[in-house]
């Protein structure tokens, strides 16, 4: 099987269950009448698959233009729900581009603790690695001694060095060095971990303003990226926290998580429709190999339940 078939079917795997409540919601709906009651109800049963308010009204707007037919089946909505969400997702879908110079780029990876975000970190890395980026990793988190540890587990499992110390040491002090370090051996790619609170957002902002006077001092452009990784289980929760990581630690892109496990995965559609900040990959399964960049055609598709159907 080739590693795209491979993909696609881990696609179709993780967001069956995103599907199935979308197929389920929309079914039974009395589409025969097609009036205002039915746009109605159509719009809810979008908003309930969390797609979010705006992509829902712009269904609903453009079956309610007349071009459709009044007994237009359920199976047509869903071919203009895909549609509209590829429209959402294409705006979106933006692998996450190594281009800084000088080397190394510094990607800072944050998120809520429990979001994925040390997992997520060594699968980006082992993209990066496929793609022959050197990497390095620095265990910022350093208020959990489980993340450096397990950030060191995967590092020595993927085959990329980790700058890292001990629980309670100064993550910006780690962050000095990785980019000393880094620049010395000629690394691509810094990727930082860092503390998941969002308890006290003084203390997180005060805590990455303090690691960004670091990075300054060795490189004005970094961190080149400021990546948040989101936990789809949470649904409309993952909004509020973009919400928050927005305002304070000025996040330039997304990755979402945990797709597979859920029935929530159209919130990965709300957040490009409400925020519109790039989304670098997604996850789909536990294994490295469950994340990467998607096709935002192939997705809408597989979302709307209209994969393999011809318009």
């Amino acid at each position: 099987m080739s590693t795209k078939a491979s993909w696609h079917d881990k696609l179709l795997g993780g967001f069956r269950r995103t599907s199935d409540r979308l197929v389920g919601n929309l079914a039974g709906l009395g589409l025969a009448r097609f009036d205002e009651a039915t746009l109605d109800e159509i719009e809810e049963a979008l908003i309930a698959s969390d797609l979010g308010p705006e992509t829902a009204a712009r269904i609903r707007g453009r079956l309610a233009e007349g071009s459709y037919e009044r007994d237009m089946e359920e199976l047509g909505i869903r071919l203009v729900v895909a549609e509209e969400v590829e429209k959402a997702l294409a705006r979106v879908a933006t692998p996450l581009e190594i281009e800084a110079f000088p080397r190394p780029q510094v990607i800072l990876v944050i998120g809520v603790n429990g979001s994925g975000k040390t997992t997520t970190i060594a699968k980006l890395a082992h993209l990066l690695t496929e793609q022959d980026y050197s990497v390095m990793l620095v265990a910022g988190d350093t208020f959990r001694a489980a993340a450096i540890g397990q950030l060191k587990v995967w590092a020595e499992r993927i085959g990329v060095p980790i700058v890292s110390g001990e629980q309670g040491g100064d993550a910006a002090g780690l962050v000095y060095e990785g980019v000393k370090r880094g620049t010395a051996e000629g690394t691509d790619v810094l990727i930082v971990d860092t503390a998941g609170r969002l308890q006290n957002k003084r203390e997180l902002m005060d805590e990455l303003a303090k690691v960004r006077r670091v990075l300054g001092r060795l490189n004005p452009a970094a961190p080149h990226d400021v990546v948040l990784v989101l936990d789809a289980t949470t649904g409309q929760n993952a909004l509020s926290q973009i919400e928050v990581f927005k305002e304070s630690a000025g996040v330039t892109g997304l990755v979402m998580t945990k797709l597979d496990g859920t029935a929530r995965g159209g919130v990965l559609v709300a957040a490009a429709e409400k925020f519109g900040l790039p989304i670098h990959a997604i996850g789909v399964g536990e294994t490295i190999e469950d994340f990467r960049p998607f096709d935002a055609h192939e997705v809408a598709r597989i979302i709307a339940g209209v994969e393999g159907v011809r318009k």
